[in-house]
């Protein structure tokens, strides 16, 4: 089943002919190949000839003759020639390359299309391949980026395969899962909750053993879950990475605080791990220590915790974080003077913008303590 997903679509439109290269970054199977197929059926519902599109993906046995950069150009660019002469010529191409991390040097045979004023190119790859900020160093002021995350709740419940509840289908996206395949686990009109397990399984070593191990020459699995554990139970709290380490030292697992960094920077790259820095709202300024983390996706925090000790507001925040970075360009965690604090502090087209996450504010009390925290910004 493919799940509609218009906010994406309408970015990649809003970009479509733009003379920029469109890369598509986000955790493995949160859906950016599949997006590649539904902007692909929309150029062709919109005028665009079958011969105009070139598809690749880097991973297929089928391409291994391509992994060279130059082969990859020269094929491209062989097909762009076949295209002219289909009564094509100086008409638009659009080059979709998946995984292009694959590929060796790739950046050179991106440029080679970049500089083509019939080529339209747009790629993916896995970001935990490379370190933070590569993608800038490779493609300096020619790329735009957009992020894919798993399903958010719009998506999901379009896509919902029963005539439950809000409150149901909620639950069902927090424990079986927002990764787009995950939605389709279910039989005989209930969910399959063993395969959703096994298929969160499989991603997981996936992600932690070939794309984090691997690539970023890590040695001692049990160590990274460990750190990995602690921050999923410890979403939306205050978190320092030296307790992390302390705490591990103290339960016999040896590991130095810059191992436990390391260790973070990693499942950020591979978009495991979100980090929201803290935001002074009265100096207007980042601070560098104790910031939160967030999980790219809830389902692999009952993957790897259980359902033990469950706080739902805090799996609430964490849903509420994801969704503010689907609308808008920053998000950071709001600090006040004294013990307040604003969830979330927004940068987006409009301003600066504050939120409050509770669960429930029925009790007055804390509905005064949140309201106290928003009215200390005195810019909202």
């Amino acid at each position: 089943m493919m799940i509609a997903r218009p906010q994406y679509l309408d970015k990649l439109i809003s970009w479509k002919d733009k003379q920029l290269i469109k890369i598509l970054t986000g955790v493995r199977r949160s859906g950016k190949s599949t997006l590649f197929r539904i902007y692909q059926d929309w150029l062709l519902q919109n005028g665009i000839h079958p011969s105009q599109i070139i598809n690749l993906n880097m991973e297929d046995p089928a391409n291994n003759d391509l992994l060279d950069w130059l082969e990859l150009y020269k094929y491209i660019d062989s097909r762009l020639a076949q295209s002219s002469g289909l009564n094509m010529a100086n008409k638009q191409n659009y080059v979709f390359i998946d995984e292009i991390q694959n590929v060796p040097d790739f950046q050179r045979a991106a440029d080679g299309l970049f500089i083509k004023s019939n080529v339209d190119l747009y790629l993916t790859g896995s970001n935990s391949h490379f370190q933070s900020g590569q993608w800038a160093t490779m493609l300096s002021g020619r790329y735009v980026e957009i992020h894919v995350l798993p399903l958010s709740f719009k998506e999901y419940t379009s896509a919902y395969p029963f005539n439950d509840s809000q409150e149901t289908i909620y639950r069902r996206y927090l424990e079986n899962s927002s990764f787009p395949y995950a939605i389709n686990l279910h039989s005989g009109g209930k969910w399959d909750t063993s395969q959703v397990r096994d298929y969160l399984g499989g991603l997981y070593s996936t992600i932690i053993l070939k794309d984090i191990m691997d690539n970023k020459n890590i040695r001692e699995p049990s160590k990274l879950e460990r750190v990995l554990k602690y921050i999923a139970d410890n979403i939306g709290n205050i978190t320092s990475l030296k307790k992390i380490s302390d705490m591990l030292c103290n339960d016999g697992l040896k590991i130095y605080p810059q191992t436990v960094e390391s260790y973070a920077d990693s499942l950020i790259d591979s978009y495991i791990l979100y980090r929201a820095d803290r935001y002074d709202v009265k100096g207007k300024t980042l601070l560098k220590t104790l910031n939160k983390y967030y999980l790219v996706d809830l389902g692999l925090r009952y993957f790897l915790l259980g359902d033990r000790d469950i706080d739902t507001g805090r799996m609430l925040e964490n849903v509420i974080y994801l969704e503010l970075l689907r609308r808008n360009r920053k998000v950071y965690v709001g600090k006040i003077n004294g013990d307040k604090e604003i969830d979330f502090v927004v940068e987006n087209d409009n301003g600066t913008e504050y939120y409050q996450v509770a669960e429930t504010v029925l009790d007055k009390n804390t509905l005064k303590r949140e309201l106290a925290s928003l009215e200390s910004a005195k810019d909202h």
